[in-house]
């Protein structure tokens, strides 16, 4: 691709991405094209007069008011890489000698909120402008749709003239929980912010229950701080929101420690980020090293590897669980992760399909967090194929006819071969029954061999039948047979959750053998009796009442006991010295492992939570912890070791 053809579509994605919040490429692809930009423009020298490389950002959306900032807003540097990152430190340090500075220089470091920059002008205290950031030196006036965001504060102390500058996000929870209800689900967090501060109508903006965190002062009449942590200090005193992260560094070692504990954390937090955002302190360095054309040369963005690209939607089949939910698979044109191929993502069900826009043909976002199935969300374009995507009538498995529930395609033919499979690798599951040497391969065989529907035959197998199995010899079908026998007894949640009761996971499963004791009572409990437990709401109430009063499954059960499942609730054995406490860890414990350990926190009465909160009793802390260390620390709360935790949880038993 020649340089204008380059500058031309990199011109066309920026102003679908910035102004009409309409992305038609993905983030690394644009930073490649803009990479190979900028390499072209060193090698020959030519900058054409439109190049993306001399601006800071896109036009104003028409049907705003236009408004001027006090001072510029700023474009950031960025580094993609530990090589980059260093280069920059060095010359950053380097200039600043140059300067005439002997004092040593500290970077602190912030996480970089993939939300949209929203810059807030007070007068007197007052609150008397909002406004996007647009090109940098003029933006859009949002005043109106800002005061509808309940963390921007209307009036502070400080009565001089301020503009301050932020990220405006929607938390991910707050769009979940959003679209539980909403007729037009919103895609993703990001252009759910961007898209509210945008619309004219200042009702949708508080619909949306968007926050702000803010990182920077851009405008301020004789500043009461010397350095970056009395700057956001200052902030926070003004009652304002700032970025729940913030550590302070010398070295490129200890500040790429920072940045990969921020990168660690991200799939934790509540909120979408990008990268992380390294600042020098001292304002007095900041002032000696100045700005380019473009951005500051006291501050870079640390850009994670993009977790979201683009790729073609080839196919899509249709998968059956455990409860008869028949889910659509997508098969795509296969991309790279981060070394990771791809080539099937998750969809959620028909009406995900219809809310995407998804056809067979079309090209579409994926996104891939962690190790789990990455997911399709949303489509850039019409491929030059398109077919549209036909849900099933029938089963894929078993044929029957399928049932539509709200979103959600059913198979209602509970002895479906693939309904039977997930159940019976769900009983023997280690949180359930915990038979060792099942596998989902052995209850596949058991099905096709001798045509095994309900967990309660699988006490009934015998070594004959088994070493007629293939791959089966006399050491794993006696090693299976003993797992079996074994699993007879069991703890009464154990034996509750493997059930598989709609709504019952481990936690509601303890919390029914609690209260219950044994299946006998559940068994006789009513809706009514089932909703007054923290954990059971009227859904989760009538499912249970359902699971025993239905012929089906109730006989099931009793079968499993007639079988000598024994299932034992004993709580009087074991003291609960964590009754009613909350703990989390972060961090590798050195002995225990993560499951152990709240295992251990839950026999003894504990709550395992995994984030932390002003309900926290205890943190426990083990080697190279997340962010959670500082968010226990900031509100005051225990810390304890995993020797610690072990006393303390033995000290009243």
């Amino acid at each position: 691709m020649d340089m204008q053809a380059l500058v031309d579509r990199l011109n066309e994605t920026a102003t679908a991405y910035y102004v009409y919040d309409k992305p038609l490429i993905s983030d690394r692809e644009w930073d490649a094209l803009y990479d190979q930009l900028v390499k072209l423009e060193k090698e020959t020298g030519i900058v054409l007069p439109d190049s993306p490389t001399q601006r800071v950002g896109g036009d104003i959306l028409p049907g705003f008011t236009p408004h001027r900032h006090l001072n510029r807003l700023w474009s950031m540097d960025k580094a993609q890489s530990r090589e980059e990152f260093a280069a920059w430190l060095h010359r950053t340090k380097e200039n600043i000698q140059k300067a005439g500075f002997d004092d040593p220089c500290f970077f602190g470091v912030e996480y970089k909120l993939d939300g949209l920059s929203l810059c807030l002008t007070y007068q007197d205290g007052i609150l008397v402008q909002a406004a996007t950031r647009g090109n940098g030196e003029v933006g859009e006036g949002v005043l109106e749709q800002a005061k509808t965001i309940k963390t921007i504060p209307l009036s502070i102390p400080y009565k001089g003239r301020l503009e301050v500058f932020g990220e405006c996000v929607m938390r991910l929870s707050v769009l979940e929980e959003y679209n539980k209800n909403a007729k037009e689900k919103l895609k993703n967090a990001r252009n759910a912010a961007a898209g509210a501060l945008r619309n004219l109508n200042p009702k949708v903006t508080a619909s949306r229950k968007l926050s702000i965190y803010l990182y920077g002062i851009n405008t301020i009449d004789n500043p009461p701080y010397q350095d970056q942590l009395g700057e956001l200090n200052f902030l926070k005193q003004n009652g304002f929101p700032v970025s729940p992260y913030h550590k302070e560094g010398a070295t490129v070692e200890e500040l790429l420690s920072f940045v990969q504990e921020v990168e660690d954390a991200r799939p934790t937090l509540d909120f979408m980020l990008d990268g992380a955002v390294i600042k020098v302190s001292d304002m007095r360095f900041r002032q000696a090293l100045g700005y380019t054309d473009k951005f500051p040369r006291w501050a870079v963005a640390y850009k994670f590897e993009a977790e979201e690209t683009t790729t073609t939607l080839k196919r899509v089949t249709w998968e059956v669980g455990r409860t008869g939910r028949v889910t659509p698979l997508a098969h795509v044109e296969a991309v790279d992760f981060e070394g990771v191929t791809v080539k099937k993502a998750m969809l959620n069900n028909v009406e995900d399909i219809e809310r995407k826009g998804l056809a067979l043909g079309a090209t579409v976002y994926i996104r891939r967090s962690n190790d789990v199935i990455p997911e399709i969300t949303g489509v850039v374009k019409d491929g030059m194929a398109i077919k549209a995507i036909v849900p099933p009538e029938h089963c894929p498995v078993c044929a029957s006819l399928l049932d539509m529930v709200g979103p959600n395609l059913f198979c209602p033919n509970r002895f479906c071969a693939k309904q039977i499979e997930g159940r019976l690798s769900h009983f023997a599951s280690r949180n359930a029954m915990n038979i060792e040497t099942f596998s989902d391969k052995t209850a596949e065989l058991l099905i096709k061999h001798f045509n095994i529907k309900e967990a309660d035959e699988l006490y009934a197998l015998t070594m004959e039948q088994l070493l007629t199995l293939p791959g089966f010899k006399e050491k794993r079908a006696r090693n299976l047979l003993t797992e079996i026998e074994k699993s007879k007894r069991c703890k009464l949640d154990a034996f509750l959750f493997s059930l598989g009761i709609p709504g019952i996971g481990r936690a509601g499963a303890r919390s029914l053998a609690s209260h219950f004791g044994s299946v006998d009572a559940l068994r006789k409990s009513t809706a009514e009796e089932l909703t007054q437990i923290g954990d059971v709401g009227p859904i989760t109430a009538d499912a249970i009442v359902g699971y025993f009063t239905d012929s089906v499954t109730n006989s099931l059960v009793d079968r499993l006991l007639a079988a000598g499942v024994n299932p034992s609730w004993q709580s009087e054995e074991r003291a609960q010295p964590f009754s009613g406490l909350s703990f989390v860890i972060t961090g590798t414990l050195p002995n225990m492992g993560r499951k152990e350990a709240e295992a251990f926190i839950q026999e003894r009465g504990g709550t395992a939570s995994s984030s932390v909160s002003k309900k926290t009793a205890y943190l426990v802390l083990g080697a190279e912890p997340g962010s959670k260390y500082q968010r226990a620390q900031a509100l005051g709360i225990p810390i304890l070791s995993e020797e610690e935790l072990l006393k303390l949880g033995e000290s009243n038993e």
